[in-house]
Parts: C-alpha cells; structure tokens; sequence
C-alpha cells in the first residue's frame, strides 16, 4: 500500500486545502511540458489516485485506518484488526481531529455522541468551525446533517448557527440546487418557530441577526424583525425594540406587531 500523504508531499495531517494546494503543485511539476513524459504516465496516475482518495472525507478516513494498520502489521507490533481509527482521534486534541471525529460518528451510528462533541467543541473553542477541515461539499452535506441532528435534540441556536452557514456558503456558490429549498425550509422553521423562548433572548437575538445579514425575502425578514422586537422589549431595551418594528412594517406593511 502506498502512502498517499507522501505522493503529494504533505503531512499526515495537511487540512484539505493543503491537500488541494499540495496536487495542483505536483500536477505542475508532473506536467509533459516540466517532465517530458505523456500525461499518461504512470507517476501522475498515481498522483490523482492519492488526491482522488485524500479529497474525500470517506476515502481518506479508510485509508488512514487502512495504511496505519499495514504499517503495524508490517512491523509485527499490532495483529490485524488491532487499529481504532476512532479511538486514535478521540486521543487526539487538535481542533483538526475533533471535528474529524464529530462527522466520523455521525456517520457510522453514532449520532448523539457527534452532537455532543460538535456542542462541547463550540462552546469550548471560539475560533472551531467545521468549514475549516472539510472541503466545502463535504462540509455542506454532513453539517445539513448534523443540523438535523441538532434540531431533533432541541439544540436550536447551534443549529441556527450551522444551517445559517451553510446557507450563506449555498448563496456563494450553488451546490445543494434543487434541494435546496428543504435547507431553507429547515433553517427558516428554527429561525421562526423554534428559537423564540427555547433559548435565551441574547442567544436568539444574535441568530436572527445573523439571519438578516443573508439577505432573506422581505417577508421572513419582517417576522426575525418583530421576534427581535419583542425579544429586546423583554430584556428592557424599548428603544431597540421599536426601531425592529419600525423596519418590520417597512418591509410588510400588514406584518402584525405586538402591543
């Protein structure tokens, strides 16, 4: 078995956009203008091959159990079935292999302890995002996921949070396209229906604002308006509170607003 990290020249470790870099850097270097061999060389099928299998989060997790497995049984230190990918990340502490961890439980059975760790990570470590570990499919297909996973466990401002940025990365650049519309319908249905007075008014406050920076229709819009609105009202700031239904009645001028 070949080492995958060595044919691109990177650390067992590299993030995927160093795994990205590390190709498009050896696809130069391989190029039949650089080499002087056809493009159908032996050396540069062995380069997508190691790039088609580091650039996905399934491949990639196989292989690294796979090739750490060879290399002991090679040594004669462990037998077999000896290596626990998933307990050699939960050894681990860098940011990297936690949120490794989180979508690796989550999608071999173990849903709540993906939750969990995603909950811990978040509020322990201000600077952790998943985005940063995973190429951007990826990070988009398991964080919809995840989300829904966040949302069955009541766990509705991480799930804000999480949904909101995979819509804001959907708006970038399209991926989900025609499935999109359940991403929205689930986002908007945390927003609307299950933020309000499941979390604190602060915590809430800070997603539907969060929200309105994405630019949704007027008509969603307007109600994060006025749940802001009432939410400020019950924390004392008025002056907050009329100016979000000021903007709400802008927006819809039919748009009902609490007395």
């Amino acid at each position: 078995m070949e080492d995958c990290y060595k044919i691109l020249g990177i650390s067992s470790g590299a993030t995927a956009a160093e795994i990205k870099r590390a190709y498009r850097k050896k696809v130069k270097e391989l190029h039949p203008d650089a080499t002087g061999k056809p493009r159908n060389s032996e050396d540069f099928h062995r380069l997508v091959r190691a790039y088609e299998i580091l650039s996905d989060i399934q491949r990639r997790s196989v292989f690294d159990v796979s090739y750490a497995a060879a290399m002991r049984r090679s040594s004669g230190s462990l037998k077999e079935d000896s290596f626990d990918y998933r307990k050699w990340l939960l050894a681990r502490t860098d940011l990297e292999s936690r949120a490794k961890l989180i979508f690796f439980d989550l999608l071999h059975g173990r849903e709540d302890d993906a939750v969990e760790e995603f909950i811990r990570m978040t509020s322990c470590h201000v600077d952790f995002s998943l985005s940063d570990w995973f190429v951007r499919e990826d990070f988009m297909d398991y964080g919809f996921i995840l989300g829904e996973e966040l949302v069955a466990r009541k766990k509705y401002y991480d799930a804000a949070l999480l949904l909101l940025r995979i819509v804001e990365m959907e708006r970038t650049f399209p991926y989900f396209r025609h499935f999109f519309p359940e991403v929205m319908a689930l986002t908007q249905d945390v927003l609307v229906r299950r933020l309000d007075k499941t979390v604190s008014d602060e915590l809430a406050l800070d997603a539907w604002e969060r929200g309105l920076e994405l630019g949704f229709d007027k008509e969603l819009e307007a109600q994060l308006l006025v749940k802001m609105g009432c939410a400020y009202s019950r924390i004392g700031d008025e002056y907050a509170s009329c100016a979000c239904f000021e903007e709400a009645l802008k927006l819809d001028n039919k748009m009902k607003i609490p007395t």
